[in-house]
């Protein structure tokens, strides 16, 4: 792929994700326009939603999970995510059971049985009936308390069928300065859920994706969603009114229609001001580890050359850096130290870096401190920061 294509998909990506936009808006606008947010690192899932609210703080993020707004669950590929309270039914209803029948020799081998799961189901409806919260341990403890063992991964395993089967997912926001989050009953903590049925939920799952990951291809919907092929075509084909696409290199990369208009009118405008500053593609992001600008393809080549692959996922183990990207492309990792006066972040540079884009990084590092709530530290010199 030519480098100026590259540029093109990244900038409309950062656009149809919510990261190059000014708008307004809520925490839960963001995680309903993105569909799910991969979320296993809970920390860096509320930065993800909040820098793509323009002056959002965690306050904001952890007050839409204490109004059941947004939860946290195992829609896709059996990772957790954040979705829209109300969506995670129909969310579930198309790709649980296959995920579920994927477990069932691990399930064995853990001997985790029906009469088990059953068990585990009563207990858990019983501690958390009443709209009542637990937090994972306190829900094991109910668990040991009564004969179900959580032992090894047992514990883990019992939460993630539990929650397949619709019977809870992550909800308020609990403990010292709201760091955990309790687990609730899914039908009592989402007030009005969705029903839609399997054709509904192909069609509209493509659309959402698309729109908020375009342009993005067919194989990537496929890995994000993991649901088969041919729903992924029906849902492809009930979309379809609502896209418009473009090839590159022979592969056809599918957009909300109306982006390329859009793109072009933002462009000759002057594009648009990233919170790092120096304006549309060429602004620069801090943005958390699992980002869904980065995890949210199958082909990751647009916004990460390959040789800095290792550098993001150090020893190939699966834990992907918060990653520094400047004009779409992934340029460096970067850390965060908070303490109760203040919080520091420390930029770790692969190439090295222009004045402008050390002056990005400050500024939008300010601006992961007003999401903390916390001054900002102060941060290496600009000389400093050069190729590793």
């Amino acid at each position: 792929m030519k480098a100026a294509e590259r540029s093109t998909l990244a900038r409309i990506r950062l656009a149809s994700q919510l990261i190059s936009s000014a708008d307004s808006r809520s925490a839960v606008d963001v995680v309903r326009w993105m569909t799910a947010m991969q979320a296993q690192d809970l920390p860096g899932a509320l930065w993800a939603v909040a820098l793509r609210m323009p002056g959002g703080t965690r306050d904001q993020v952890t007050a839409a999970f204490d109004h059941g707004e947004v939860v946290r669950s195992w829609p896709f590929r059996g990772t957790l995510h954040l979705v829209p309270g109300e969506d995670l039914g129909w969310m579930l209803d198309l790709t649980a059971a296959r995920t579920l029948t994927g477990a069932a020799t691990r399930h064995r081998g853990l001997g985790l049985d029906a009469h088990t799961f059953a068990h585990a189901r009563d207990l858990a409806e019983r501690a958390l009936a009443g709209r009542k919260s637990l937090t994972r341990d306190e829900l094991f403890a109910a668990f040991d308390a009564d004969g179900v063992s959580t032992q090894g991964q047992r514990g883990v395993h019992l939460l993630w069928y539990l929650a397949h089967t619709k019977t809870i997912c992550f909800g308020p926001m609990v403990g010292p300065n709201g760091t955990n989050q309790a687990l609730v009953l899914l039908d009592e903590w989402i007030g009005h859920p969705r029903a839609l049925d399997r054709d509904q939920s192909l069609g509209e799952l493509v659309l959402r994706y698309v729109t908020s990951h375009g342009p993005a291809t067919l194989k990537d919907f496929l890995w994000w969603s993991k649901v088969l092929v041919k729903e992924a075509k029906i849902g492809l084909e009930l979309a379809r009114p609502g896209l418009e696409s473009i090839e590159v290199d022979g592969v056809e990369y599918w957009m909300a229609a109306g982006t390329l208009d859009a793109d072009s009118a933002a462009r000759a405008g002057g594009g648009s001001s990233g919170s790092g500053g120096g304006g549309g593609g060429g602004a620069v992001y801090l943005l958390p580890g699992f980002d869904e600008y980065i995890l949210g393809y199958t082909d990751r080549s647009v916004p990460l050359d390959e040789g800095h692959f290792e550098r993001i996922v150090p020893g190939g183990n699966g834990m992907f850096l918060p990653t520094i990207v400047a004009g779409g492309r992934v340029i460096g990792s970067w850390s965060r130290k908070a303490t109760t006066k203040q919080v520091a972040v420390t930029p770790d540079p692969f190439v090295t870096l222009t004045p402008a884009v050390q002056r990005g990084i400050h500024r939008t590092a300010e601006v992961y401190a007003h999401y903390s709530g916390l001054p900002l530290a102060a941060t290496k010199k600009a000389a400093d920061l050069t190729r590793k």
